[in-house]
């Protein structure tokens, strides 16, 4: 007998559903959330003033669990390192809505990587 088993990560703001963890950093802690799409949107809008000005440390993936808002990031959708420049494009090309910031959500990594066979 086989065993399925789905774990389904509700935002910690407002309980919604289909949540991703965000991880980040501040004054030396490192914190992790639980935030829908729209709240890391929020999240990310409130931090935009500053992290246009700010410097990137060289601690790698203190901002997020599963995605990065890097050019290269491991893909929770995946499992492989994709190029968020070529999925852009790619999603421009195609007619599909994709942040031009921040993180692509996991339906645009899957039909990317779908698309790319």
């Amino acid at each position: 007998m086989a065993t399925k088993t789905i774990t389904h990560i509700t935002d910690d703001l407002d309980g919604s559903s289909d949540a991703e963890t965000v991880k980040f950093g501040l004054w030396g802690a490192t914190y992790e959330i639980d935030l829908s799409e729209e709240n890391q949107k929020k999240l990310e809008a409130a931090l935009e003033p500053f992290l246009a000005v700010a410097r990137k440390s060289g601690a790698a993936g203190a901002r997020r669990t599963g995605t990065s808002r890097s050019t290269s990031a491991s893909s929770s959708a995946g499992g492989g390192d994709y190029d968020a420049k070529a999925v852009r494009a790619w999603a421009s090309a195609n007619g599909v809505s994709v942040p031009a910031r921040g993180r692509i959500p996991k339906t645009v990594l899957e039909q990317y990587q779908s698309a790319a066979g």
